[in-house]
Order: structure tokens, then C-alpha cells, then sequence
């Protein structure tokens, strides 16, 4: 006779809408007025971990939909060009998505390496845009502020993979 085996079941609310209210928290305490040592606190893009766990975790229709009001979340907050944001983190969520099958179970090296190519290939969607939007190139080194504490994040990404991965075997 076989031993009933537990299934820890994890809900959208655990892996979708906490991280998202964390991660919009986060946003608005990063855009506080403060100056620690004459510099300025980063201001990176946190939405970019959770389009790059989020399809490695579970697949859903509820995610991009979180995304993309993130998305519009940070176009507002910031002031960009409405658009430009969810329009970048959707094509990480579907480039990952796309390759999920491949990226599951690998190497943290090779998901950093994933990472980075998916938040450069955002950061060149958001820069076209506002290169285009403005009708004049944005200044580099902000980008390259902005793009490094983004890379900075990937411990929370993976952290967040290797926690939620295996949450619910109903979905091996």
C-alpha cells in the first residue's frame, strides 16, 4: 500500500501578488530624496527579477498581467513614457518563457548569464524608446547606473526560483 505523499501547495498569492507588493514597496523607498555619502540611492529596476522567476517558477496567465501593472506602476512613478516599461518586462517574461524548458534546473552561472541578456535586451527596448520618444539619446551613464544595480538583483531572483520551484509537484 502506498504512503500518501504531502503536496506543499503554493498559491499566486505567495509567489505573485506578495513579491509584487514587495517589489513596488521597495521602488518607492528606493525614490526617497536621500544621500548616503553625496550619492544618491540606486533606483533600479526590481519588476525586472520578478519577469525573469516568475515563468521559470510556474507559467501563468496571472503574472504578465501583475507585470504589466507594474510595468505602468514605474512609467507613472518615474515619468516615462507610458508603455515603455511593461512593454520591457514582458519581453524578458516572454524570452523566458520561450526558453524555459532549457533554463529549468540549471546552473545559477548560466541563469545570471540569462538574466543579464534578458535585462540588456529590456534596457535596449526602454533606451529605443526614449531615444525616440525625446528625438535625442538618453545620457549612457545613467542607463549604466540604473542597469547595474538591476544586475545586483539576481540573488533575489534565484532565491526566488530555488524556493518556489519545486512548491507544487502537481505541475512536474
Amino acid at each position: 500500500m502506498r504512503r500518501p505523499v504531502a503536496v506543499r501547495v503554493v498559491g499566486p498569492t505567495q509567489w505573485i501578488v506578495y513579491p509584487a507588493l514587495i517589489t513596488a514597496a521597495v521602488t518607492f523607498i528606493l525614490a526617497t530624496p536621500v544621500k548616503l555619502f553625496g550619492f544618491s540611492l540606486p533606483e533600479p529596476v526590481i519588476p525586472m527579477v520578478l519577469a525573469f522567476a516568475w515563468p521559470l517558477i510556474r507559467p501563468s496567465v496571472i503574472a504578465p498581467l501583475v507585470l504589466a501593472t507594474l510595468g505602468l506602476f514605474l512609467d507613472i512613478f518615474w515619468g516615462g513614457q507610458m508603455g515603455m516599461w511593461p512593454l520591457s518586462l514582458l519581453a524578458i517574461y516572454a524570452v523566458v518563457l520561450g526558453s524555459r524548458s532549457f533554463l529549468i534546473g540549471q546552473d545559477t552561472v548560466v541563469l545570471f548569464v540569462w538574466y543579464a541578456a534578458c535585462c540588456g535586451l529590456a534596457f535596449l527596448i526602454a533606451y529605443l524608446i526614449k531615444t525616440v520618444s525625446a528625438g535625442n539619446a538618453p545620457s549612457i551613464l545613467a542607463l549604466i547606473g540604473q542597469v547595474v544595480p538591476t544586475l545586483l538583483l539576481f540573488p533575489f531572483a534565484d532565491r526566488m526560483i530555488e524556493r518556489f520551484e519545486d512548491g507544487d509537484v502537481r505541475f512536474r
